[in-house]
Parts: C-alpha cells; structure tokens; sequence
C-alpha cells in the first residue's frame, strides 16, 4: 500500500506525462518516472538512500542492455547445443556469467557467446576474477581498465589478449590495484 501510495503521489507530478510519452516499456518507464527530481524529492523525504537504490538500478538495467542484451536460459542452451540444466551448472561453477532477474532466473549477457561457443578465454578470466558478484563481473568486463590501457576487458578478449585480461581480472577490486 505504501507503494501505491508512493507512485500515486509522483503520479501527481507534470514530469509524469513527459515521461509516460517517452518510455517504450513498464520496466523503462518506472525508471524513468523515478528518476524525475519530482519523483526523487518526494521519494527521499523518508529515505535518504532511495536516490543510491535508483542509480543502482539504473546500472543493473544498462548492464542488461549492454552489448546486445542479454539472452534467456533456453536460448543459451539452444546457442550452445546443451540443456538449460547444463547452462545453469556452467553459471553455478563461474563459466558463465548470469544475471539474477528474479526467483531463479537469469539473463546471461550476449557478449559472452560467439557461434556455438563461449567467448574464448572467458572462462579462464572468470576463474581468475577475485569477485563472484555476476553484476561485478559484468561491470569488469564492460569497463575500461588501466592495466588495458583503457580497453575494456571484453574488447580485450575479443582481440585474444586474455593474458592480459586474467591479469586485470587477478587484481580487480583490490584496493590500490591499477
């Protein structure tokens, strides 16, 4: 009810109908209707990290959209010539990665397929990744890193530098690590 009570008050705001216009699904509208400094102020009058949680999300949903989305279970294992229970035990062993979107379900990002197969020398990467967060994983791959010269890990990988890469991957989110 609190809510409700919440979405009815920003629904109040001008900035909603702006908004409404613009948005091409629910998902991306609350978003975007969150996201307003209407929505915000009337939001953090009661909680001073709602505006962090929103960001946060924000993230999560460029981090789905990033590279070519991401692709279902059953689509992995059709991509790959396996059944959903082997794509789910490659994400629970750290072969693969994939996103949480609910009560045991998963995106699994399309970056990290090629033809028939995995990414080569995502795997090894990922067994060197100090971090098992998928999210965090994720945001290695996608983000320039300084021991890449600014390159992306996946554009590394994508250029078969994965030495390289394992060795980003080895010092990612140690305090100090370059």
């Amino acid at each position: 009810m609190r809510s409700i009570g919440a979405l009815n008050r920003i629904a109040e705001t001008a900035a909603v109908v702006e908004v409404l216009a613009t948005a091409t699904t629910d998902y991306s509208m609350l978003l975007k209707i969150l996201s307003t400094p209407e929505a915000l102020s009337t939001l953090t009058e009661n909680d001073p990290l709602a505006s962090a949680s929103l960001r946060g999300l924000v993230v999560k949903q460029q981090l789905l959209e990033a590279e070519g989305g991401c692709l279902s279970s059953t689509q992995v294992a059709s991509l790959l010539g396996i059944t959903r229970q082997a794509v789910d035990k490659r994400r629970r062993s750290g072969q693969l990665i994939g996103l949480p979107i609910g009560k045991n379900r998963f995106a699994y990002p399309a970056w990290q397929f090629t033809t028939g197969e995995t990414l080569p020398g995502l795997e090894s990467v990922l067994q060197h990744l100090q971090v098992r967060d998928p999210w965090m994983q994720t945001a290695f791959m996608l983000n320039g890193n300084l021991r890449l010269d600014g390159m992306s890990p996946l554009e590394a990988l994508r250029q078969g530098k994965s030495e390289q890469v394992e060795k980003a991957a080895q010092t990612y989110g140690e305090q100090g690590a370059a």
